[in-house]
């Protein structure tokens, strides 16, 4: 289908793309890679009279190191977060669901911050800032401020994000010493989205699990971290058997989607499972 009819307008800088979106209101909307905002103006379910790119404005387009935290921009597209040495020697669940996404188009079009500031349930992205204690940077009007990703994400295609404001960058706290990470998913065949995603960080000390993250995608209308999971694993070894137990508790609190794809018990059964193979990569 065809768009319905809209105006284009190219920002060079994030205080320009700012002035826009206050100019046009409630008509406009961003445009990062296009690739959750385009589809849903081609079926009419998103009839913006303005689009704003800030797609190719270079302050949103890094990768960096900056004190203890990994800095990511908003406008950096999957294939340079799947590229990223820094992040495959720190954090490489971020490169491992980066290659998991679309394919080669989506990868090198689409962007982190157009993913998580659409929310779409079924997305990798949120999962991974849950389990990785991110902070999201945005700016508008009023000036910046930090959202923790645990309030980001408010429900379904919902965040805490304000209409006139824009996702500046996302910031990753180092894990400490003797931390792996791993995102597994079992993915919707056509579009690779996620009907269940597990993202895992485990911190070993002692021979025992000091410190654990599990964050899940698609499993419910909102991504969550499933603290339960956690609790499980929490001061134990890392063992099969221990992992095992602490995976069984995967979902068990959480409203569980139902669909074409996947029906509640089996999408339950699916969390247990990847939750698990999450739990077994990082440690």
């Amino acid at each position: 289908m065809i768009p319905a009819k809209f105006d284009y307008h190219k920002a060079d800088t994030v205080d320009e793309a700012l002035s826009m979106l206050k100019e046009h209101g409630m008509d406009a909307k961003l445009l990062a890679g296009g690739h959750s905002l385009l589809p849903a103006m081609k079926l009419r379910l998103n009839m913006p009279g303005v689009l704003i790119d800030i797609g190719r404005i270079p302050e949103l387009r890094f990768i960096k190191e900056e004190g203890d935290e990994i800095v990511i921009g908003a406008a950096s597209t999957h294939h340079d977060i799947a590229r990223s040495e820094l992040l495959q020697d720190i954090i490489p669940m971020m490169n491992q669901a980066a290659e998991l996404i679309g394919d080669v188009q989506v990868r090198n079009m689409g962007t982190l911050g157009g993913s998580i500031a659409h929310a779409d349930p079924a997305a990798d992205w949120p999962a991974l800032l849950l389990a990785a204690d991110a902070k999201v940077v945005v700016k508008g009007p009023n000036g910046g401020r930090s959202i923790d990703a645990s309030d980001f994400f408010t429900g379904f295609y919902m965040t805490a994000l304000e209409p006139e404001e824009i996702i500046t960058e996302i910031r990753l706290p180092a894990p400490p010493p003797n931390t792996g990470s791993s995102y597994q998913k079992f993915m919707q065949p056509a579009s690779r989205f996620a009907i269940v995603g597990c993202a895992a960080m485990v911190t070993k000390k002692g021979g025992a699990c000091d410190r654990v993250r599990v964050g899940f995608a698609g499993v419910a209308d909102a991504p969550f971290r499933d603290t339960a999971v956690e609790a499980a694993l929490q001061g134990q070894e890392p063992t099969e058997e221990n992992i095992g137990a602490a995976a069984e508790k995967a979902a068990a609190d959480a409203d569980i989607m139902s669909d074409h794809f996947a029906s509640e018990a089996y999408r339950k059964h699916l969390a247990r499972v990847y939750a698990k193979r999450a739990l077994m990569a990082a440690v």
